[in-house]
């Protein structure tokens, strides 16, 4: 008899409720030796910065799809932000030279989606310019939160 009631106990499933205030979820796409060094760096010096940006760590920003991107969008990301390291400093000589030349075609791309393109972002971040960093995601997260919801946010719609 108790075997029977323990094994109902497993069969709960939980489901998480949506929030009640909405808060821009951004995605990261970040270089591993220098982006995410300084996120990282932010970290250990104890930087507040907003909860809303997950990272993904990529190696190098010149290996960052147009397909991540999209489909970061597509899965309700309110927006994505790029970071590579500056120009002159990529671990891989000239791999921040190919997102640079990749990045205008796909706020083209997402315009014509009818995407608005301040939903994606590239910039600049070094290792040591973690406090840079929090400041732009800061910044970054307010500018988001004056455009609004994703579009396929499936929480909040316009």
């Amino acid at each position: 008899m108790a075997k029977a009631k323990a094994e109902k106990k497993t069969d709960v499933k939980y489901e998480l409720s949506p929030p009640k205030e909405w808060t821009p979820f951004i995605f990261g796409i970040f270089c591993n030796w220098c982006s995410f060094a300084g996120a990282d760096q932010a970290g250990t010096s104890r930087m507040q910065r907003p909860a809303n940006l997950r990272i993904m760590r990529v190696m190098c920003s010149g290996r960052v799809e147009a397909q991540w991107i999209l489909e970061a969008i597509k899965e309700g990301a309110d927006a994505v932000l790029v970071c590579g390291c500056h120009i002159g400093d990529c671990h891989y000589v000239e791999g921040n030279f190919k997102t640079v030349r990749r990045m205008p075609l796909l706020f083209k791309m997402i315009e014509q989606f009818g995407v608005n393109p301040k939903r994606v972002r590239f910039e600049f971040i070094s290792a040591s310019e973690g406090a840079e960093l929090t400041e732009l995601i800061k910044e970054y997260s307010e500018e988001i939160r004056k455009i609004g919801p994703g579009p396929f946010n499936k929480y909040f719609k316009k």
